[in-house]
């Protein structure tokens, strides 16, 4: 496919942006070529700049569930914005959506409505802090929540240890209030409440790690951060950014049946516009401003906009049958790569949770980050612009999860299906 258009706006964009993106993993660095830019959307595929058709299973990384140009969502933006786009005041579409929400899981009582998943995680871990009134955290290697400064470390030597700055501009007295320990490593978190039990404010965590690769995790082990975090009076806080609404319609908390404390929630509820979110029980949103002393606030939160569009994407997916349906086709795909990758005894195999899936080069289950062989990543450095020739678009690092939407039909997932195993062939040639 010839890109010349492309080209062209990456060049102009380097003089105007930051590695010529506004989010780093945008710029290609991890795969061979230069970023594509794009100009529209409709259903399971997105078109560039120079006319090129592409499937799309970055789905703008998660939020398209219904897929790109969704008349539905289209129509309720719409009939928002002709009557305003933001008012910075109380608004029926915030509560409607609110409400939706709400009415439709069993795991929280109030949310508050923010611009990003980003927000919605910083603001949850200042809840959990000023509802404790202890200072640490832990969090765990191979999970993301988004660039918040005391969540943007990694782990230090040792087995369980505090973490360090991972980021240029974070200070380390902010690291040293997180703690990071391994996935899956019971050990590592009953020696890090032993230590510092008295001042851990909470355990965050992506139930379902889709940053890092996918990491699926035992059933028993997130039970068990539950129990822990119980039994020393901290509090769990799942970061649903991801898996919100995406597994199934209560997330992760639904999908494993775990109540944590506080949940945080992004992409899916905004329809495509900007919006994050955080909820939990009457009682712990009780800590909020105005009614507590836990401060945040937001000019654009809960715009009607971002509002509106979130209804119509979030009504739709409450629609009898569309998780099954999801599911349904995301396995097949899944399936059918992953058996013919066995006929070819390649070194790659496809691993699934609902409608998230990631390509790893590995016949091995990988539930850590440390399972990940980075120089593997080089199979996916070929692979990427094969598939961009062949006209499947997957988000440009070996480490970043793909999506299915329902606009994924059957036929566009096995011509999908068949032109990635004609790149296969090449990468493993």
């Amino acid at each position: 496919m010839k890109r010349i258009l492309s080209d062209k706006y990456f060049a102009q964009a380097k003089k105007l942006f930051p590695g010529g993106v506004n989010s780093p993993v945008r710029a290609f660095n991890s795969v061979d070529g230069d970023p594509v830019f794009f100009e529209s959307g409709n259903g399971p595929y997105f078109t560039d700049v120079d006319s090129n058709e592409y499937i799309d299973f970055c789905c703008s990384w998660g939020p398209l569930i219904l897929g790109h140009n969704h008349p539905g969502i289209l129509s309720k933006i719409q009939e928002a914005v002709v009557k305003g786009t933001t008012f910075g005041a109380p608004n029926k579409y915030s509560m409607d959506l609110a409400e939706l929400i709400i009415d439709n899981n069993r795991f929280i009582e109030k949310i508050r409505f923010v611009s990003s998943g980003t927000e919605a995680v910083m603001s949850a871990v200042r809840l959990a802090r000023g509802a404790t009134g202890r200072n640490k955290i832990i969090k765990f290697e191979g999970c993301y929540h988004g660039h918040v400064d005391h969540l943007l470390v990694k782990a230090g030597s040792g087995l369980a240890t505090f973490g360090t700055s991972s980021s240029a501009g974070v200070p380390e007295v902010f690291a040293n209030e997180t703690i990071v320990v391994p996935l899956n490593d019971k050990d590592a978190l009953e020696s890090s409440f032993k230590k510092h039990g008295d001042d851990i404010a909470c355990i965050i965590v992506e139930p379902i790690p889709a940053n890092n690769g996918l990491l699926v995790q035992d059933a028993v082990y997130l039970k068990f951060l539950r129990e822990i975090c119980t039994r020393h009076g901290a509090l769990l806080i799942f970061d649903e950014v991801i898996s919100g609404f995406r597994v199934n319609f209560e997330g992760a908390s639904g999908f494993y049946d775990i109540q944590p404390d506080i949940i945080t929630y992004g992409k899916i509820i905004g329809g495509g516009m900007p919006v994050g979110a955080y909820a939990a029980s009457s009682e712990m949103m009780s800590n909020i401003a105005p009614e507590g002393a836990v401060y945040q606030a937001g000019t654009l939160s809960g715009n009607p906009v971002a509002m509106a569009a979130g209804y119509a994407q979030i009504k739709a997916c409450l629609e009898p049958g569309f998780y099954c349906n999801l599911y349904n086709n995301t396995r097949n795909f899944v399936n059918e790569l992953n058996q013919h990758a066995i006929e070819k005894d390649y070194p790659f195999k496809m691993n699934h949770i609902g409608s998230i899936f990631w390509l790893s080069f590995s016949k091995d289950r990988i539930s850590r980050a440390d399972q990940i062989d980075g120089d593997k990543m080089n199979y996916f450095r070929k692979l990427h612009p094969l598939l961009l020739d062949h006209g499947i678009y997957l988000g440009p690092s070996g480490y970043e999860v793909g999506f299915v939407s329902d606009a994924h039909s059957p036929e566009v997932l096995k011509t999908a299906a068949e032109k990635i195993k004609v790149c296969l062939a090449k990468v493993f040639s």
